[in-house]
């Protein structure tokens, strides 16, 4: 088998039922005989196997018979076990879920202490130009949020 019915619409195995319409339906667009840029022959090929994956995967007892076959199973893994492939890509070159990294959530990090960074920069500008920290409409709360401290 060369390449898996989820490898065809482009979707990973844990892909929800509308994950696998969305991908069909982008895919059957892309690949009509009558409406796509491709070569006729190669435009039929992909649209009957695209046909052929999605008539498997959007049945659910015909999901569960193929992922029988192709030896994959939603529920092989437990609390206490990761799965081996979580950083790598699958045998069909689509990447697997995994969590997000350390350089990722550094990433997120920056991004966040620069937002932070900027808001704090704003204030204080405004604060050193005069301009009032708050509008006239709540001037007056503000002021009697000074009488209270």
């Amino acid at each position: 088998m060369s390449k898996t019915y989820y490898a065809i619409l482009g979707i990973t195995p844990w892909a929800s039922e509308i994950d696998i319409r969305r991908a069909y339906r982008d895919l059957s667009k892309l690949y009509h005989p009558d409406t796509t840029q491709f070569p006729k022959d190669d435009a039929i090929e992909n649209f009957r196997q695209i046909n052929e994956a999605y008539a498997t995967l959007s049945n659910a007892e015909r999901r569960i018979a193929y992922d029988a076959l192709i030896k994959f199973s939603r529920f092989q893994y437990t609390k206490n076990q990761t799965p081996k492939n979580l950083q790598t890509n699958d045998d069909d070159g689509l990447p697997s879920e995994r969590p997000l990294s350390g350089g990722e959530l550094f990433a997120l990090l920056l991004i966040g202490a620069t937002l932070v960074a900027c808001l704090v920069l704003a204030v204080l500008l405004a604060w050193l130009r005069g301009d009032p920290l708050f509008p006239e409409a709540i001037a007056p709360i503000s002021i009697l949020w000074f009488y209270f401290q």
